[in-house]
């Protein structure tokens, strides 16, 4: 039995639902996940134009959904600068949910997931209330607890539209019964001031995501030069202590890779962030040799054991069930 250094089992958190079987963001995806062992189910957050909190992995919806061949809405699609890129497409904040509702769900890496274009056309987009709903009636079916692990996208650029993602996530977590430190969920961002805010409005568990390469894009808006691998250095790890209880990382802050993909030694990071009170989650783990380091393709299994023998607190996959029966 695989224990973090806690002596629990770590955490397995179904990236976007099991994603690596349904198309990403669907109660159908988050309701395979559960089945397959997951702890938490991971939706990323977007808001509609009526100020609805849904699931989505961006707010640009093309690459997800059918909306770029329903004739209705041709006249939505337009340009946008999104965190500093600029993204044509169709986007949640021009839409109603109930506009959002007609649209179908799809598979977003057809190329890589050929499986999973059989279910295309199949689901609706959930809303972060559907998705409670199903996470407390299949807790209470099946006997176990099972947690949501939302992540605020894209928090800047919602605030400046007036859709600020915030507020309606503590509301809604509220209504639901969701309270205290210890409570089923934990509540994740890219970005850093939001999480500040957040920290003064609830003592639910918050999530600072690190990525390998670039910087929050609040920073970048405020003129900060620090970058995640700053924010990734055990002074830094401190700071972040102060208004987190986790850090979610990306594996290669963990486990760098060379120059032909192939593992280096591991980094502190573990160490310095749990010396500060800090779980460590690490994220994404995906079964394709695509995702996985060169000298462990064709054994997604050996990537799960060495990053448990670091003692992480948990993982965030596209396959639960291949990342909880490595923790047996």
């Amino acid at each position: 039995m695989v224990t973090t250094l806690k002596g629990t089992p770590p955490i397995i958190i179904a990236h976007r639902g099991a994603s690596g079987y349904r198309p990403e963001h669907t109660l159908a995806a988050y309701e395979l996940a559960i089945a397959l062992g997951a702890d938490y189910i991971e939706p990323d957050l977007v808001a509609t134009k009526d100020g609805v909190l849904i699931a989505r992995h961006e707010n640009e919806i093309s690459e997800t959904t059918d909306v770029a061949n329903r004739a209705e809405f041709t006249n939505r699609q337009t340009t946008k600068i999104i965190d500093g890129e600029s993204k044509t497409g169709w986007f949640t904040e021009d839409f109603t949910l109930a506009e959002l509702k007609t649209l179908r769900a799809k598979e977003r890496i057809p190329q890589l997931r050929s499986q999973n274009t059989a279910y295309d056309g199949l689901f609706e987009i959930p809303t972060l209330q559907e998705i409670i709903d199903l996470v407390k009636s299949k807790s209470v079916e099946i006997g176990r607890t099972i947690g949501i692990y939302p992540e605020t996208k894209h928090p800047t650029y919602f605030k400046s539209i007036g859709l600020a993602l915030e507020a309606p996530l503590l509301t809604t977590l509220q209504i639901n019964g969701y309270q205290g430190a210890n409570a089923p969920v934990f509540i994740q961002s890219f970005e850093v001031s939001n999480l500040l805010n957040l920290s003064t409005k609830t003592d639910l568990p918050l999530v600072q995501l690190l990525n390998n390469t670039g910087k929050p894009y609040d920073f970048v808006v405020n003129g900060d030069p620090r970058t995640y691998a700053d924010l990734a250095t055990a002074s830094s790890l401190k700071d972040i202590a102060k208004y987190a209880q986790a850090v979610g990382i990306h594996k290669n802050l963990l486990i760098p890779r060379d120059s032909t993909g192939k593992l280096l030694s591991p980094t502190s990071l573990v160490f310095d962030a749990h010396t500060d009170g800090l779980q460590v989650h690490v994220w994404t783990f995906r079964n394709e040799d695509l995702f996985l380091p060169l000298d462990l393709q064709g054994n997604p299994q050996s990537e799960y054991e060495l990053f448990f023998s670091l003692g992480i607190d948990g993982v965030f996959s596209d396959f639960p069930d291949t990342a909880k029966s490595c923790t047996s």
